[in-house]
């Protein structure tokens, strides 16, 4: 692209780096406030970071720290997610948490976590008795010592969330860019030109939501990062859709000082979830899974939920959490070069994306101004239903028929995945929309006949995909 070119190019209002869940929810929330914005990602397509692997909870912050910017995102975040929901056509699994001792010592804490739950606003938490919880929970092990519940803890989708977010900012005025790599920038004092793998963008703002890369393109852009990113890899277990059927509850532990721990819960797909492990390590990228690991992880829900012994596990994966050295989100405004960076946001951006938003957009308008036209009327586009608690298209007419039949995925839902504004670029984009290939065979039925619809309009093809 030439220097010409660049300066016919568009100014935009704020250029959104990286389309994770955070990003999505950045670049909705400046799009609904009436800035033009532009989003950029450089992975084929969205949440194809640490966006990919997460267990799927709303949390309230029950656990967070009192007074932190972390529990006060999540708390905002938790209330838009209710707010919202219905007219995004976002699930909620109503469960309930179980926050359960197996032995005095973490029986000791409970009392402690039960007053930073009330300390964080989370008032409904309830003492449960060893008998309440097996009332409630006959399947668990009766190892089980004390523990208490947390009603408002429930179970979403974690993918159609962030794309609800990016359609309805996209929908409202915002463009989003994918296979765009970052490079570098400058800011001139009034605007930033991006050095991008598509040619150089021009916007009057930035914010940065890079996720396992944010230290890395603050360095590209301002010269350093208040952060050093440490990755931390979660490793999770599925379990058949039978296993769903022994809890009703998200199972957590007490949390250390270093992670949550592994919970056990059921999953909008219907299956149920065991993990995370937490491991730090070096690679940014390395998202393989550990039999050894794995098989730990397996043996301690076991232990707390015996009936898991003879269910079948459907898949297993692993995703990175972006931690720092600090446990706090790493949120930072440079005023004088319009510049936010969102870094350290580890395992509770899901939760926490809304309420990041809310703090990012609150940054922008304190520090800096843009023409603001907010859309009226505001534009509120549907995702397709994917969970298994909600009314899937299988069960309509005119869907053309089902093409994988483990996760009941029709022709028709594929079909729609790989057209309209953020169409699936990337065959685990196209998972991400449908669930195709995502129960007990693993894609081995279906593989081919998705091979032929997704036809030239991924960047591989879903055989090439696997393959790789």
């Amino acid at each position: 692209m030439t220097g010409n070119r660049a300066q016919a190019a568009p100014v935009f209002d704020v250029a959104v780096i990286g389309a994770g869940v955070v990003g999505c929810a950045v670049a909705r929330s400046f799009a609904l406030a009436g800035a033009h914005v532009l989003v950029l990602e450089k992975a084929t397509d969205i949440l194809d970071g640490a966006s990919k692997g997460n267990s799927g909870i709303l949390h309230t912050g029950f656990d967070a720290p009192p007074g932190s910017l972390e529990q006060s995102c999540i708390a905002t975040g938790y209330r838009d997610y209710l707010d919202i929901r219905q007219r995004l056509n976002l699930p909620l699994l109503e469960t309930g948490a179980l926050v359960l001792a197996w032995s005095d010592a973490e029986a000791e804490r409970l009392d402690g976590l039960m007053a930073q739950a009330r300390a964080n606003g989370v008032d409904d938490v309830t003492r449960l008795s060893r008998q309440d919880i097996l009332n409630r929970e006959p399947g668990l092990s009766e190892r089980v010592v004390d523990g208490f519940l947390v009603p408002g803890e429930h179970v979403i989708d974690p993918w159609s969330a962030p794309l609800a977010y990016l359609l309805q900012a996209v929908g409202n005025g915002a463009e989003c860019r994918r296979g765009t790599e970052v490079l570098g920038g400058t800011f001139d004092g009034a605007t930033w030109t991006l050095d991008t793998s598509d040619g150089p963008v021009r916007a009057r703002a930035v914010v940065t939501c890079a996720g396992l890369y944010g230290d890395l393109v603050d360095q590209k852009l301002i010269g350093g990062s208040r952060f050093t990113i440490r990755p931390r890899k979660g490793q999770f277990v599925v379990f058949d859709k039978a296993a769903a059927s022994l809890v009703r509850s998200i199972i957590l532990p007490v949390p250390s000082e270093t992670t949550k721990g592994v919970v056990i819960c059921r999953t909008s797909y219907g299956n149920l979830l065991v993990g995370p492990t937490a491991e730090d390590q070096e690679s940014r990228t390395d998202a393989s899974v550990d039999t050894d690991a794995l098989e730990a992880l397996r043996a301690q829900a076991v232990a707390m939920l015996p009936g898991l012994a003879d269910m079948p596990v459907t898949a297993t994966y692993a995703g990175l959490r972006p931690a720092t050295e600090d446990k706090e989100y790493r949120i930072s405004c440079d005023r004088e070069r319009r510049y936010i960076s969102v870094g350290g946001i580890r395992s509770t951006g899901l939760s926490g994306a809304l309420g990041i938003a809310q703090h990012v957009l609150r940054l922008a308008e304190t520090g800096w101004s843009f023409a603001a036209n907010p859309p009226d009327p505001v534009v509120w586009p549907t995702v397709e239903t994917i969970t298994e608690y909600g009314e899937r298209d299988w069960v309509r007419s005119g869907n053309g028929g089902i093409v994988c039949h483990c996760e009941l995925v029709t022709r028709a839902e594929i079909e729609r995945a790989l057209d309209g504004p953020l169409a699936a670029r990337s065959f685990a984009g196209l998972k991400r929309r449908t669930r195709a290939t995502m129960g007990r065979c693993q894609g081995f039925y279906c593989l081919g006949a998705l091979t032929d619809l997704a036809a030239d309009r991924l960047a591989s093809s879903p055989a090439e995909s696997r393959s790789t």
